[in-house]
């Protein structure tokens, strides 16, 4: 074998455990309660790092087999991931620059505005179609019941600070503006200020209902999202430019093995 292949065979080694960190970081999101609930955005990382996988698995047998068809193949599709990857990088990072956290004066935990997050995730993600659907999924999950067995008293639930999720924070109580009374994490009754929200207005106590009808709700599955997509937006970072870096020192690798073949014809 070619040392221009041997190279190239190494180089789509690496590329192939790339794909590991891709393929489990999109098996982390499709695990989230928040990714259950929206099924569009469950699998695509997961669907890209298997395309990777397979994709430097076939370089790796065409270097190794000194297919010259097969890496052709192999740089065409991998430059394709590559591009794909990017896009998905810039989108994910310009949709999630935006939070609509604040802080509320008194507690340790933040509340959400639906307003503070992109357009285009409000658009695709809490649109009235797509929302009857997702307060559903979120009214059958245990991110409020959860509250229940973890938080007694009040002051212990104010106290919460990070260890309130998003989701917990939007949909489980009423906005604290509202001043309701706290009863448990998910029972509040006589608001002083029933005008000081819109959601103040839709809190319901019946454990159906609570406020996932409410904006601050659908901020908060938001809030969950950017959190997730931040910490995935690191890993797939990292595997780009090592993916970018391969792929160059691959496309050289290939243009020398051709190089190679045609001196050994003459």
């Amino acid at each position: 074998m070619a040392v221009s292949n041997n190279v190239t065979s190494v180089l789509n080694l690496i590329a192939l455990l790339c794909s590991i960190p891709i393929i489990a970081s999109g098996i982390w999101l499709a695990s989230k309660p928040d990714n259950e609930c929206i099924h569009w955005l469950r699998w695509p990382i997961v669907f890209l790092g298997a395309a990777v996988l397979l994709v430097s698995l076939a370089g790796f047998i065409g270097a190794y087999k000194n297919k010259q068809g097969l890496l052709a193949v192999y740089l065409v599709f991998m430059a394709l991931l590559i591009v794909i990857l990017l896009v998905l990088l810039v989108l994910a990072f310009v949709v999630t620059r935006n939070s609509g956290a604040y802080s509320v004066t008194g507690r340790g935990f933040v509340e959400y505005r639906l307003a503070g997050y992109s357009e285009w995730l409000r658009d695709h993600v809490t649109d009235s179609g797509s929302w009857a659907r997702i307060r559903v999924c979120l009214a059958e999950s245990e991110s409020c019941p959860k509250l229940n067995q973890e938080y007694i008293t009040a002051d212990q639930l104010f106290a919460a600070g990070g260890n309130l999720s998003p989701i917990q924070s939007g949909c489980c109580k009423p906005p604290t503006i509202c001043g309701y009374q706290y009863i448990n994490p998910t029972t509040w009754i006589s608001p002083s200020n029933m005008l000081g929200d819109q959601d103040c207005i839709l809190w319901n106590n019946d454990q159906t209902q609570l406020c996932y009808n409410c904006d601050s709700c659908k901020a908060g599955l938001l809030g969950n999202l950017r959190h997730e997509w931040r910490k995935v937006n690191v890993i797939l970072i990292i595997a780009v430019i090592v993916l970018i870096f391969v792929y160059l020192i691959a496309c050289s690798a290939f243009r020398n093995a051709q190089t190679e073949d045609i001196f050994r014809r003459k």
